[in-house]
């Protein structure tokens, strides 16, 4: 397995993103090889610092940047000697099993769809993440930005793409599908959240198990997928990195409340892709980056991509 690393993108590029590389290489097998993507000089120099030994990792020398602050589209396709153009080249080629980048979201969306392109069926891929559940379960939860504004159709897939997720990657057998909703019964909500509870309980394919209120999350009542649109999912994911932040500043201390920390997660697949990627917090550090690598491994050992073209 390759997994390629974006080493110039994030806020603390390059050298948190070579510190989490070295850290992920105790929790890879010897098969599993992390490819440093940037400059070379920058990535030989840390590792020298750090007393690392570059042979560890396969180095592909870049020569351009993307900054966060680039148009995406534009960047992408003018700096073509940029770690993320280059990385998705290999992506598409086949050198590389799985990419993940902590850099410019839009440049990864940009290259994500016009690079290996939306597996065909498919139709808006979304960005998923997980919510952890107080018994000891994670849950997926989709979209979480992507699409701010889904049609109904788009709603009713997410539940197809969310259970093959939690299916493949979290191991939950016939995993409960919920549609976020301001009430339980099926007449509240929008018109695409009423019409996409018609399309999603007379779907074979899903175990719906109706519509989830706001106060289900996070409790023993929350289903292993929920679906909403990007609006509200970037919502509920900003939320949840609040509490953290209020619990973490009174320094308290509590098992399940560490499980909210977005580190220890590191990024979203993009899921809908004809390939294994994972964009992280811009704002990334060690922790988040070694995680981010490890949760792209996963996403590879699950064939997510595979699965989701079989199924679609």
């Amino acid at each position: 397995m390759r997994i390629g690393l974006d080493v110039m993108g994030g806020d603390f590029a390059p050298d948190a993103i070579i510190e989490g590389a070295v850290d992920s290489l105790q929790h890879l097998a010897v098969e599993e090889k992390v490819v440093l993507i940037g400059d070379e000089g920058s990535i030989c120099r840390k590792l020298d610092d750090m007393k690392v030994e570059p042979s560890l990792f396969n180095i592909v020398h870049t020569s351009q940047v993307i900054e966060m602050a680039d148009h995406p589209a534009k960047a992408f396709s003018q700096k073509k000697s940029s770690s993320i153009a280059v990385g998705f080249g290999m992506l598409k080629n086949g050198t590389l099993d799985g990419f993940c980048s902590a850099g410019n979201t839009g440049a990864m969306l940009v290259g994500a769809s016009y690079t290996v392109n939306v597996i065909p069926g498919v139709l808006r891929p979304a960005l998923a993440t997980v919510l952890p559940c107080v018994d000891n379960r994670d849950s997926v939860i989709l979209d979480i930005g992507l699409n701010p504004d889904c049609k109904p159709e788009v709603l009713l897939q997410y539940g197809v793409l969310g259970s093959i997720y939690a299916k493949y990657v979290l191991g939950t057998d016939n995993p409960t599908v919920g549609l976020l909703n301001i009430g339980g019964e099926e007449t509240k909500g929008t018109p695409s959240v009423k019409t996409a509870y018609e399309l999603m309980k007379g779907h074979p394919g899903i175990n719906f198990a109706g519509n989830i209120e706001g106060n289900s999350l996070f409790r023993e009542t929350m289903t292993d997928v929920i679906v909403c649109d990007g609006f509200v999912g970037n919502v509920i994911l900003k939320l949840g990195e609040a509490f953290y932040e209020i619990y973490k500043s009174r320094n308290l201390k509590d098992a399940y409340f560490d499980r909210l920390d977005w580190e220890n997660i590191g990024g979203t697949p993009i899921i809908g892709i004809n390939a294994n990627v994972v964009i992280g917090h811009g704002i990334a550090k060690r922790k988040a980056i070694m995680n981010m690598i490890l949760q792209t491994r996963g996403v590879v050992h699950a064939n997510l991509a595979q699965k989701i073209i079989e199924a679609i």
